[in-house]
């Protein structure tokens, strides 16, 4: 962990903060001292699980904001952030020292219809193994890897990333590695790594660091969303050095311990956080 009061009193922005790798982020950082901006987008039956987490960081004694919002949204960004900035003021000069982009919303479905043999698909009632067409093509790119570039212009052109703020997304093995369904996901965990390197070159003069983090296969709603993820799992189990799956914890541990002022020398670098998984096999 940090040393002690590193972080107190700093503020994190959390883009998808309800549940998984973000929601384990936000009490990680929130047990350091840090205040917590949280965006995440929850229906009537999710709800819930984003009421506990606010709860949980609110029983640290931190500040907390949720907002229920579209992240990939334009409009709703500008109203998350002229919030951000209301707060903020009372911090005489403060910005967001910590940024997680920790969406996971995008289409599943092959991209060739008929599979190998070319026989008719046979798609779910809700159509999520639907062949990938130009639109989920591009909400997927547009939520899990473009939206990361727009809050970072957003929240850089308002001031509110300032010298030694930390931003960090997480991606996946299948920025390079390929799954049955995962094409389009693939796609934007790979464009999500490339927008970091970008954006990492031209804030590093301003001494803001930009990352991407990798988890080894991990048991969140996101994997659980995937067809057939079984598979994907017990392989996980079987590579994995530690022989069990990387938890939301392990993670949230590491991005605490990267959020230390003084880590100051990595960047634009996909770190791998999973116990090994990468290295066999």
């Amino acid at each position: 962990m940090t040393k002690k009061n590193e972080l107190v009193g700093r503020w994190a922005l959390i883009l998808g903060t309800s549940s998984g790798f973000g929601a384990a982020t936000a009490r990680a950082l929130a047990r350091e001292g840090m205040h917590i901006f949280g965006v995440h987008l929850d229906t009537k039956a999710t709800l819930p699980r984003a009421r506990q987490v606010l709860a949980d960081i609110e029983a640290t004694g931190r500040r907390v904001v949720f907002f229920n919002t579209n992240a990939a949204d334009a409009v709703k960004r500008g109203r998350v952030l002229e919030q951000v900035e209301a707060v903020l003021a009372e911090e005489r000069g403060r910005g967001i020292h910590f940024l997680l982009h920790s969406l996971a919303f995008g289409a599943l479905g092959p991209f060739i219809a008929g599979g190998p043999d070319g026989a008719p698909d046979k798609v779910t009632s809700d159509g999520a193994d639907a062949v990938i067409d130009e639109a989920r093509m591009e909400m997927t790119l547009r939520v899990m890897a473009h939206s990361l570039v727009y809050w970072v212009q957003d929240l850089a052109g308002r001031g509110l990333l300032v010298r030694g703020s930390r931003v960090y997304a997480l991606s996946s093995a299948g920025a390079e590695r390929m799954a049955p369904m995962y094409g389009a996901v693939s796609a934007a965990k790979a464009a999500l790594e490339s927008h970091a390197r970008q954006l990492a070159l031209e804030l590093g003069a301003r001494g803001i660091s930009v990352n991407c983090l990798r988890p080894g296969v991990t048991n969140t709603p996101a994997l659980r969303a995937i067809p057939g993820h079984e598979p994907y799992v017990a392989e996980a189990l079987k590579r994995n050095p530690y022989a069990r799956l990387t938890t939301p914890e392990d993670v949230a541990n590491v991005l605490v311990a990267l959020a230390a002022p003084d880590v100051t020398w990595i960047n634009g670098a996909v770190i791998p956080v999973d116990g090994g998984e990468i290295i066999v096999g």
